[in-house]
């Protein structure tokens, strides 16, 4: 039997995983989803995404010296988004390739990712946005699409090295500053338009006027994204700014659903 080989070259080799399907309704993925491993070794977290009894994976595993293994191979469905939604899509692993880097995460201190680890991502994506064709938009983190559950690849991920690379979409964060805020328990019209501009972006909201809990969530996942200078959930002038230029910045011009 001939030895798999990786669908992209950037990867050492194949350490497969028993962990996929089909993909559904797509003939190809048009996303990519960071995540950290959140385990205290990456042993510990290439056996978690390899054993059947987990059911999860991931197609690339990304070690802290910058080595790629692919565990899945991009064609099939890997289980690494669970419970998402972006832009109205609810089945983000027909839709995506998930990329795991090795970092303990927020319960393990939330250690800085190496050098030679963010390049071999930045690498790595590069390769995977030329071949698909995938949107800047839509290279995102785990907690964009599942804010109320994840928190990876966090805001410790310098994301402006991938933007660099052309790999992302990003905008220079507006500078934090005083003025009108929103935060828990704010309701009105205002806080309707602030769920609007979510939703019209791409993240999973409900529009329904009252800042709740599952909104300071999404905005606590937009700030660890793209204003990762202070993760607090609350909707200060700087987040809304932010917000506001990076959809008007956005490259594809389709708008998504508003969830």
């Amino acid at each position: 039997m001939s030895t798999p080989r990786p669908d992209s070259a950037l990867a050492a080799k194949v350490f497969p995983s028993p962990n996929h399907g089909e993909r559904v309704g797509v003939t190809r993925p048009d996303m990519i989803v960071l995540h950290y491993t959140g385990m205290p070794t990456g042993a510990e977290a290439l056996l978690r995404l390899c054993n059947p009894v987990t059911e999860v994976s991931c197609h690339y595993f990304v070690w802290e010296d910058g080595g790629i293994l692919q565990l899945v191979p991009e064609a099939r469905r890997a289980w690494h988004a669970g419970l998402s939604s972006w832009a109205g899509e609810t089945d983000l692993n027909s839709h995506s390739i998930g990329i795991e880097i090795v970092n303990p995460g927020h319960e393990g201190g939330a250690p800085l990712f190496p050098p030679e680890q963010i390049g071999a991502v930045a690498d790595l994506c590069v390769d995977i946005v030329a071949r698909h064709g995938i949107p800047a938009e839509r290279v995102l983190a785990h907690s964009d699409i599942a804010p109320a559950r994840k928190r990876d690849p966090g805001e410790i991920f310098p994301w402006d090295v991938l933007h660099q690379r052309g790999v992302g979409h990003l905008t220079p964060a507006s500078p934090i500053a005083g003025g009108r805020f929103f935060a828990r328990g704010d309701e009105g019209q205002p806080v309707q338009a602030l769920q609007a501009m979510f939703g019209l972006y791409g993240y999973g909201i409900a529009v329904t006027g009252v800042y709740d809990e599952a909104t300071e969530q999404v905005v606590r996942a937009f700030q660890r994204h793209f204003r990762r200078e202070q993760v607090d959930g609350v909707a200060d002038s700087s987040t809304i700014t932010t917000l506001r230029d990076l959809i008007a910045s956005r490259p594809s011009r389709q708008p998504p659903l508003v969830a």
